[in-house]
């Protein structure tokens, strides 16, 4: 339970955003398309007790690439994010740019 509310509110915040996309040149349609995307990646990090959904960041662009930043306690929880994202449907490609901390 703790776990569907922690998602639903994440992909809340993560789709209130709406107004300030047009703004750089795509349509609303892509953009709502790409936050999409970026949330249900960000509910897949948060269902999965491997994955830190706080310290990863989502961007997505235009064509379906989901690019990932920040850090993580380990080359496991990196190697599972990306997979996490690369199963997401809309999905095109993962970039990766985790660093795993020291």
């Amino acid at each position: 339970m703790k776990n569907t509310f922690k998602s639903l509110l994440l992909v809340s915040a993560l789709t209130l955003p709406m107004a300030g996309f047009a703004a750089d040149g795509d349509s609303i349609g892509t953009k709502v398309e790409d936050t999409v995307i970026t949330a249900k990646v960000k509910t897949a990090f948060a269902k999965d007790k491997a994955v830190s959904a706080t310290d990863i960041k989502v961007e997505t662009d235009s064509n379906g690439l989901v690019q990932l930043s920040g850090v993580v306690k380990s080359k496991a929880e990196a190697d599972k994010a990306v997979l996490l994202a690369k199963n997401v449907k809309g999905v095109t490609a993962v970039k990766d740019d985790i660093v795993v901390a020291q």
